[in-house]
């Protein structure tokens, strides 16, 4: 696949660059996306969401009403879970949400979620990244000159440029990552990705592995 090479300026520069078959031309696997998306989500929760139960709730524990003759059900304690103020039934408890998938599953989720944004027509590559000091404004009109700007984006790059991940960092809709450290859920969430040509040689070259 050959796709047009663009700079910050949006203006094609006459350059090309091909994608590797072996990376982006596979049929990518949905079901490994998912998992790998699912991961990385459950790896997000904090999972320290707690309800007090009638055995932790402090409340009178009085017999409310006498055992029969009232004509309605029995009732022992002001903790049930059937009155206001009572212990919640089987509220959530503290509880840890990460799960372990295969390093070879989490690379082909990876690979697979590049395949299909190339695939799709998603793909646009950036021949360099760079700005002479933080500016959200520079990096503003870098997705204005590419028609991004209402388009939720993620730009890697080869290597990690302070300059442009803090120009980008107050952007809304746009994310910066490396080619080393981007992850399955941020391609998949991103509408479009930019790509410099050489975050795509480092890319290709991990997967060709």
């Amino acid at each position: 696949m050959e796709l047009s090479v663009y700079n910050i300026a949006g203006k094609d520069t006459g350059k090309k660059v091909t994608l590797s078959d072996e990376v982006f031309g596979i049929v990518p696997n949905e079901h490994v996306v998912y998992l790998d998306v699912k991961q990385y989500l459950a790896n997000q929760r904090q999972g320290t969401h707690k309800a007090k139960e009638r055995a932790e709730v402090s409340r009178s524990t009085r017999k409310i009403k006498k055992q029969k003759g009232t004509g309605g059900a029995r009732a022992g304690s002001m903790k049930s879970p059937l009155m206001k103020g009572g212990g919640r039934i089987f509220g959530p408890r503290p509880r840890d949400y990460h799960f372990k998938l295969n390093k070879k599953v989490k690379s082909l989720a990876r690979q697979s979620a590049l395949a299909a944004k190339a695939q799709s027509g998603d793909i646009a590559v950036l021949d360099t990244v760079s700005f002479d000091a933080p500016k959200t404004k520079a990096y503003l009109a870098m997705l204005k000159a590419l028609s991004l700007d209402t388009t939720k984006s993620l730009l890697i790059t080869n290597e990690v440029d302070k300059n442009v991940v803090l120009s980008g960092r107050n952007v809304p809709r746009t994310k910066v990552s490396n080619a080393s450290d981007v992850n399955t859920y941020d391609l998949v969430n991103a509408s479009k990705l930019l790509i410099t040509v050489d975050a795509i040689q480092k890319i290709e070259s991990t997967f060709s592995k």
